[in-house]
């Protein structure tokens, strides 16, 4: 088929294509008249996605997830949300309501439920693209209950979100406060540990104590390397003396003998005395009295210096034994401060655990202490990131039925309709209606084309007829 058999074909067959489009046009405007018109009430809501927390200062970076909007629009939706606006409402307890109820689920299940799954197949939510903004629209049969209900919901959106931030950071609140009062017990704990320690040591000042014990420590180290120097000294005279008696010589060939500075005077009166007695012996002889009396001072002298050297080696081995007798006791009195020492680090060190414990005790409860405070503020908040834009006003308009939309929409519909009718009688009724019809349906040639005669329909109806019967003949 051509597109100038087609024109040919609704031209000829334009009493159809008008009927039905006359029709078409007619339910429409009948069914846009009949049903009840519909308002439309719509409220802005705004997220913030750049806010920040009230009490912590922080800019949220969750609102900055691609999903985010997605997830505002749910909860717009959630049956969560359209049960407060039940509840706000308080539309469970309009007797029409409960009636509708009573007729429609026979009193089964929860009214409010029921009234909510209502309200939401008649809520709309879409977020504006590239854009914070939320519109939550509500159509109804009551104008001004559309606008009601709009903003209904969008406050009932914002006290969802409110929630949703302040009953985590509630539970938070409450743990941090079971916790904290088990920490504070801790820190009283590990504090009365350390002060009865310190009340049982006699602990004022731990540091002051170990630094002069110490110094007490490094005094008789100083005292016990003198000793041990002055011990090793009067061992080595002591071993000489001795070497010098086994070894068969003369006391007075003994350092420590000839250094002795009594000896030194006994030998140089021995020696003068004897010059003296060898002078008078020869003068007198010996049977003199001077020579015998002279004779007698000398024995003594010698007598005397050998007692005396005997002194010196004797206190050669006082002075030994005493210098060991001393070492050991400041070895002695070493080893007790080393343990005095030692027993001051050990309670300095069991001291420093104890101080430890309580400090991080502490530490763990002001932490815990403030997370307590921060989360308790979290949970009295009274502000979200999400407020009201621009509030639902009662419409003028009603939003359904839209006239020139439906009109459109018959027009378009009732011509296609009618031009489909029309195709489709013209393929039950098919006629000549040109010459190219002639060639194309009963394959003969055109020899001629006349004028179009008015004759009634019936007999061209009969021609059409012969010339079928003859196309049908051949």
């Amino acid at each position: 088929m051509s597109f100038r058999q087609f024109l040919t074909i609704l031209y000829a067959r334009r009493g159809v294509v008008l009927g039905v489009l006359a029709l078409v046009l007619a339910a429409t405007v009948a069914v846009s008249a009949l049903l009840p018109p519909k308002w439309t009430a719509t409220a802005a809501v705004i997220v913030d996605s750049k806010g920040a927390d009230p009490v912590s200062g922080i800019i949220l970076p969750t609102q900055m997830l691609p999903g985010y909007m997605a997830t505002q629009v749910d909860i717009i939706q959630s049956q969560n949300v359209a049960l407060k606006v039940v509840r706000n409402l308080k539309l469970a307890e309009s007797p029409i309501s409960h009636q509708e109820w009573l007729d429609a689920t026979g009193g089964r299940g929860s009214i409010e439920v029921w009234l909510a799954d209502l309200l939401l197949k008649r809520l709309d939510v879409r977020p504006s693209r590239e854009s914070s903004v939320v519109n939550v629209s509500f159509s109804g049969v009551d104008p001004k209950f559309a606008a009601v209900v709009a903003n209904a919901f969008a406050q009932a959106y914002i006290d969802t979100n409110l929630e949703l931030k302040v009953e985590p950071a509630r539970q938070t609140a409450q743990w941090f406060s079971e916790r904290t009062r088990t920490l504070r017990q801790d820190v009283e704990g590990s504090s009365a540990k350390l002060a009865e320690y310190q009340r049982a040591k006699g602990i004022v000042s731990l540091d002051e104590r170990l630094e002069t014990e110490n110094a007490r420590l490094e005094q008789l180290n100083s005292q016990l390397s003198l000793a041990a120097a002055q011990t090793a000294d009067a061992q080595s005279r002591q071993r000489l003396a001795r070497d010098f008696a086994s070894s068969g010589s003369a006391q007075d060939s003994i350092p420590e003998v000839i250094a002795n500075p009594l000896v030194q005077n006994l030998k140089t009166e021995l020696s003068r005395q004897e010059g003296k007695l060898k002078e008078l012996t020869t003068r007198f002889g010996a049977n003199h009295p001077q020579v015998i009396e002279n004779s007698a001072e000398v024995q003594a002298i010698r007598q005397r210096l050998k007692e005396e050297m005997a002194g010196v080696v004797v206190g050669l081995d006082n002075n030994a034994r005493i210098a060991q007798r001393r070492e050991a006791e400041i070895r002695a009195q070493v080893a007790a401060q080393k343990d005095r020492v030692l027993a001051l680090k050990k309670e300095r060190d069991e001291l420093a655990a104890l101080m430890r414990e309580a400090e991080n005790a502490q530490k763990a409860f002001d932490v815990t202490t403030q997370r307590y405070t921060q989360t308790n503020l979290e949970s009295l908040a009274t502000q979200t990131n999400v407020a009201v834009l621009s509030p639902a006003a009662e419409p003028i308009q009603p939003s359904f039925p839209k006239w020139p939309l439906n009109i459109a929409a018959a027009l378009a519909l009732g011509s296609l309709l009618g031009i489909g009718v029309a195709l489709l009688l013209e393929l039950l009724d098919q006629r000549i209606r040109s010459a190219a019809d002639i060639l194309g349906q009963l394959r003969l040639p055109v020899l001629a084309t006349l004028p179009a005669a008015r004759a009634p329909g019936a007999l061209r109806a009969r021609l059409v007829r012969r010339l079928r019967r003859a196309d049908a003949a051949h």
